[in-house]
């Protein structure tokens, strides 16, 4: 039967190994197997979108995450994952997400350790009980399955010319071990191991290529914490295009070899979108940035950390007028300092990143193509009370269909959520809110942060209490009136089984997978 929350009632509460297997007896096994006690069970940090992602007990510092191509992306990556941890509380056994992969072997601060798996975690038992404040190295040998199995996706993307990664919103665990919630970001180390004919390149910065007979060895790491979503690796026949943004910042862009030249009109506008965005919000929050542009079809563009993930077709096809291109461009590049540098605590705070990419999108739009800020805002008005309908407000969006956990990227989140920064900056005032937009992505840089904390400082920096501004709009069924435009109206959601009126169009930027 399933382990339900009441099964789990049913269970005693005081006897540790008794109820350890209790819940052993209940669980269902997953794909690893290995010698040793019967399954433990699978764990969560107990987020209310998704429950299953992260694990308690344990704070991760860095990632080393080895992997060996063969030059065919249908072929599993051997990979070897180190991962180094600080211990929060006593541990006698230790769970990673983790699925979709043979694991071979399990060391635990180098000693070989007992290993199960138990649903999407990987249910590791030390030797010797950890104690809390301890350090703690896993060492995991496994494979890296780039093709997607029954009812999931990889976090893998197979390209025309090899790999690349898209593991938001809880696919990193299905191409590495780790705790794979975005409130425990850590250092990575990346290398990856291919033939000569292939590049390599991953988040952060090169720290070097060993050549061997045949193959190269690239390996990269980032100078700033990174959640496991976010993590990027591209391998393809690919070419690294160099240039400098403001300050000298490193910027390089991975592109198909063949279409270098076809694109770089596109790539040479990220060092002047870079400096534009700065001019909004501060200084550049990482050490390189790029674009990676892959030969692949997802129906989304992805920021990932340091470089971002788009689409071949979005600069190629006619259709896709150049000021849409561009904002787009410019949406990835805000994530960077709103989803990047600053990163949602809970999948519920996620309209801090995507409201924010958004807001900078239009903006943009609105200063360098002549496409009204004001306009789009009244447009997403009148859309709003349905979207709020269909996908919930923007600070407590509905939980994933079944089987569909990327469907909390609806429309409510992208233009909704815009739509919150404009009521606060009508509401405050232009300088109170550029004031709290610099403010915020400094205070909380290379951390985590939630919706609670941003009302705070909104708060403090307009030196009234908003909590009621916030509450309608974050938390409302309805859209509240907008400060300023009294006459503006939001349409009335559409009832089930009649058609739904006309909405205006919005940038889509990530469609479920």
């Amino acid at each position: 039967m399933p382990l339900t929350s009441r099964t789990r009632d049913l269970l005693p509460k005081a006897v540790g190994p008794l109820r350890r297997a209790l819940l052993a007896a209940v669980s269902s096994l997953c794909l690893i197997a290995a010698s040793g006690p019967a399954p433990a069970e699978p764990l969560g940090i107990g987020d209310r979108l998704f429950p299953h992602l992260g694990n308690p007990g344990y704070d991760v510092m860095a990632y080393d995450l080895a992997f060996s191509y063969s030059g065919k992306n249908s072929e599993p990556l051997p990979a070897i994952t180190t991962i180094d941890a600080r211990t929060t509380d006593w541990l006698e056994q230790v769970n990673l997400d983790y699925s979709h992969g043979t694991v071979r072997s399990v060391e635990v601060n180098g000693v070989p350790a007992d290993f199960r798996s138990a649903e999407e975690d990987l249910v590791v038992r030390p030797a010797e009980r950890l104690a809390p404040g301890s350090r703690m190295r896993i060492t995991v040998r496994h494979d890296s399955d780039p093709t997607p199995g029954e009812d999931v996706e990889s976090g893998w993307v197979r390209t025309e010319d090899g790999l690349a990664m898209a593991n938001q919103i809880d696919a990193a665990h299905r191409v590495f071990p780790g705790n794979d919630h975005p409130s425990d970001k850590a250092i990575f180390t990346i290398s990856v191991t291919a033939p000569d004919a292939f590049t390599a390149v991953a988040n952060g910065l090169r720290l070097g290529t060993v050549r061997h007979t045949g193959t190269t060895t690239w390996t990269y790491r980032t100078e700033h914490p990174m959640a496991t979503e976010l993590a990027q690796v591209s391998i393809g026949r690919s070419s690294v295009a160099h240039r400098s943004g403001p300050g000298g910042l490193p910027v390089r862009d991975v592109v198909p070899s063949k279409d270098r030249k076809k694109l770089e009109p596109w790539l040479r506008k990220t060092p002047e979108q870079i400096a534009w965005m700065e001019r909004k919000v501060g200084r550049y929050p990482f050490e390189t940035y790029g674009l990676l542009i892959a030969e692949a079809r997802t129906g989304f563009e992805l920021e990932t950390q340091t470089l971002s993930l788009f689409e071949r077709e979005l600069f190629t096809r006619p259709e896709f007028p150049k000021w849409y291109v561009e904002s787009i461009m410019v949406h990835e590049l805000a994530h960077q300092w709103f989803g990047n540098s600053v990163t949602p605590r809970t999948w519920s705070d996620l309209w801090l990143s995507e409201g924010h990419a958004t807001w900078y999108e239009a903006l943009y739009a609105d200063e360098t193509a002549d496409k009204p800020l004001e306009r789009r805002m009244r447009d997403a008005y009148r859309a709003s009370d349905t979207w709020r309908a269909d996908g919930g407000p923007p600070a407590a969006p509905k939980a994933p269909e079944p089987g569909q956990k990327v469907s909390i990227f609806r429309p409510n989140l992208y233009s909704g959520s815009a739509l919150v920064l404009y009521a606060l900056r009508q509401e405050i005032g232009r300088p109170a809110f550029e004031r709290l937009e610099r403010t915020w992505v400094t205070i909380h840089r290379d951390g985590t942060a939630t919706t609670t904390e941003f009302e705070r400082l909104a708060s403090d920096i307009a030196g009234r209490d908003l909590n009621a501004f916030f509450k309608a709009w974050l938390y409302g069924k309805k859209t509240p009136p907008m400060p300023g435009h009294p006459e503006w109206r939001s349409a009335a959601p559409a009832q089930k089984g009649t058609k739904p009126a006309r909405q205006p169009s919005t940038t889509q930027i990530k469609s479920p997978r």
